[in-house]
Formats: structure tokens, sequence, C-alpha cells
């Protein structure tokens, strides 16, 4: 697995980015396949930097795996910050009005839609979140 360590914070985010893209292009990941995993990091990444912490700071690890045999990329997400598993809490209801509606969820929502597989646990303080797109 390639690592990247960086702070956790929002300015981050353009570092975690790159790193990941960097590593699709080495293996030609198609480019709608890529806008969903961007679109992933950008909705999980923030939410480590906005939440994990708060209010103080820490690091995040940025993992990434391809298996070429299964055409599956793989990107992880660790910290040690509060323990949070996103995919315990429901989908908002999107049937309602903007104004009726409760806020937060909606960026988990559409990574859950776009993502192939997430999993998360908590092991040994840390919070640690795969998605995974198969390409």
């Amino acid at each position: 697995m390639k690592e990247l360590k960086v702070k956790a914070i929002v300015a981050s985010l353009p570092e975690v980015t790159a790193f990941i893209d960097a590593q699709l292009e080495e293996i030609a990941c198609p480019v709608r396949a890529q806008m969903h995993i961007d679109l992933a990091i950008d909705e999980l990444f923030a939410n480590i930097a906005n939440y994990a912490y708060a209010p103080g700071t820490g690091d995040a690890v940025v993992g990434y795996e391809y298996d070429e045999k299964e055409r599956t990329v793989s990107v992880t997400f660790t910290d040690s910050g509060v323990p949070f598993d996103p995919m315990q809490n429901p989908d908002p209801d999107i049937s309602l009005p903007a104004e009726e509606r409760q806020i937060g969820g909606l960026g988990i929502m559409m990574v859950k839609k776009v993502m192939d597989d997430i999993v998360y646990r908590y092991e040994n303080g840390k919070n640690i979140l795969t998605i995974r797109k198969k390409l």
C-alpha cells in the first residue's frame, strides 16, 4: 500500500487528491471512475478535517492500493480522532423539501452511491475507512 501522511485540515485536501490522482493516472483509470473517487475523497477527507479532532487538529493517513487482477482501487483513510462510523448514519430523506431536511448526510449518501464498497472499522484507537471502486 502506498501512503501519504498529512495534517487533517481542509488545506491538505489538494495534496491528498493529487496523491491519489497520480496513482490513478499510472493505471489509466477511466475518467468517470476517477471523478467518483475524487468526489469520495473530497467528502470523506473534509469530514475528517472538520470533525475528527475538533476543536483541535491531528494527522491523517491516506492509503492507496490497486488490485490489478480484480481491477479494483482501494483508498483507505486512517485517523486517531473521535470514533465515527459514517455508515451507521441513515441517509437523509431527499424527498423532503430542502428547508425541512436534517442538516448533514448528503455527502456520505453520495459516496455510498458512487463507490462499490465502503468498510469502516475502529482498531487500536484509530478510525479506518476503506472505499473501493471497480474499474
